[in-house]
């Protein structure tokens, strides 16, 4: 690759000098380093190690959106998208329940679908649905809190992307979520750019020094922005395990009924700890009588929206589509819990 084309990708590139993420990431190792020397290392190895499970999806998402854009193909793409969006709806939806992807994993793809231009509702009813049930999930859900539970969190994956499609699909008459993406990220949005384009699609775009440029400077800028706001959400994930006592969390849980799936679905956006690291807890408070809707809305609203997760999808879409994110997810994790309670 010439020197031109690293100096355009050089231009084209974030800056990463004062930037918040950056900033903060290093001031909050800083910390660990100076107050808690002990979890200074087991803080960078958790966010090491998080990292990278999600870097082969990261590096997919980012490699397809930089492809798409270079080729053209992202004009393809989003047009494979249009029409029909109650099946895309249901497909996504579908889709969503048996994807592998986590709260964090699936931030990269959903920033690579927004700037291909697919339709917020589409993409909220995969959003909402992913990061809730996958196989292995299933599995652990099955040894842990039995089958009825496993099922049901099967079922409300799917229920929740698709109640979060439609309600998306409703609200689209308002302009306050017509471009999804904060500027600078992307096109994206149902009258994305790449749905306007009229450009050829070139498939072998690295034939073309033009197009080359435009595929390294999109992956290079996509992976550094995606990439450190999910570094310093493994970060934060890390503080909350080793600070937020699993104890402090059951003294808010347990009561049935509305108010108390709702408080659980509330308390497990900011508490929730992990996929795999909840289902055990969930099941001692079970055990110990919890309400299972209680429990249900804890593990569906923590799923989706945790905080390491809401970080990251802060820095991607615009606020309107952000506090509409958490609000699906609140009102359907409470929706799960309550469900689950008249059904067993």
């Amino acid at each position: 690759m010439s020197t031109e084309v690293f100096s355009t990708i050089r231009r084209k590139l974030p800056t990463l000098s004062l930037d918040s993420a950056v900033v903060a990431t290093v001031l909050i190792l800083a910390g660990l380093a100076l107050f808690d020397a002990p979890q200074f290392p087991v803080s960078a190895k958790f966010m090491a190690v998080q990292f990278g499970h999600v870097l082969p999806f990261l590096m997919l998402a980012v490699g397809l959106a930089a492809y798409a854009k270079a080729s053209s193909a992202d004009r393809l793409i989003a047009r494979a998208f249009s029409g029909h969006i109650a099946i895309m709806i249901l497909m996504a939806a579908l889709l969503g329940g048996l994807s592998p992807f986590c709260s964090c994993g699936v931030i990269p793809l959903i920033a690579a679908l927004l700037s291909m231009g697919v339709p917020l509702p589409a993409v909220m009813a995969f959003w909402l649905s992913s990061p809730l049930m996958d196989p292995s999930m299933f599995v652990l859900t099955l040894g842990t809190l039995g089958s009825t539970f496993a099922l049901a969190k099967t079922v409300a994956a799917i229920g929740v992307g698709l109640m979060g499609g439609f309600a998306m699909l409703a609200l689209g008459f308002t302009s306050l979520l017509a471009n999804p993406l904060k500027p600078g990220i992307g096109d994206g949005g149902c009258g994305a750019a790449s749905v306007r384009s009229t450009k050829p699609i070139h498939w072998s775009f690295w034939e073309d020094s033009e197009r080359r440029t435009v595929f390294a400077s999109e992956l290079a800028r996509n992976f550094i922005f995606l990439g450190k706001w999910l570094a310093i959400a493994f970060l934060l994930e890390s503080l909350m395990l080793a600070y937020v006592p699993g104890e402090w969390i059951s003294q808010f849980l347990g009561g049935g009924g509305f108010t108390g799936t709702a408080l659980a679905a509330l308390v497990g956006i900011p508490a929730y700890l992990n996929g795999y690291a909840a289902l055990p807890l969930m099941s001692g408070l079970v055990d110990a009588g919890m309400d299972p809707g209680a429990a249900m809305a804890f593990l569906i609203a923590g799923g989706v929206s945790s905080i390491p997760a809401a970080i990251a999808v802060f820095a991607l879409v615009r606020l309107p589509v952000f506090a509409a994110y958490l609000l699906l997810a609140f009102i359907g994790a409470v929706i799960s819990g309550m469900l689950f309670t008249l059904v067993i």
